[in-house]
């Protein structure tokens, strides 16, 4: 039901902003508008959020990729209301980041990948590396 339920429109600013990221030069893991460190404990405990982070994946011979990645923060006793609203915006929010199309800078169509947390303490350096393990 969610992939027809459209919850909110995305403003334009927003994918202009998402466009900018998705092909930003820099090689670093971010997060728009805030660092990786301090990610964690910006997203709060009780209350979903959308991330979208780029991320330094060095493989095992070398090569380095900077995957595009859609976290969804659910967390357990976060307001129902507030997490349908999310859960029905995400795959607009999805399709406008253009996720569906490229993982990343220049990596090959894979569908996109989307993960989802349940609490914040999951969001750590080790978790995302195990989800993006499929890039071997």
């Amino acid at each position: 039901m969610s992939d027809s339920l459209v919850v909110c429109e995305v403003d334009p600013e927003l994918k202009e902003k998402l466009r900018k990221f998705r092909f930003r030069k820099e090689t670093d893991n971010a997060a728009i508008n805030i660092s990786p460190d301090e990610l964690k404990s910006e997203l709060p405990e009780r209350q979903p959020r959308f991330v979208v982070y780029s991320y330094k994946y060095v493989h095992e011979d070398g090569r380095v990729s900077y995957p595009l990645c859609f976290i969804f923060s659910s967390p357990v006793g976060c307001k129902p209301e507030q997490q349908m609203m999310y859960a029905g915006s995400k795959n607009r929010l999805v399709q406008t980041a253009e996720l569906t199309k490229v993982l990343g800078h220049g990596l090959p169509s894979t569908g996109g990948r989307v993960f989802e947390i349940r609490t914040t303490d999951d969001l750590t350096e080790a978790w995302l590396q195990e989800k993006l393990s499929f890039f071997r």
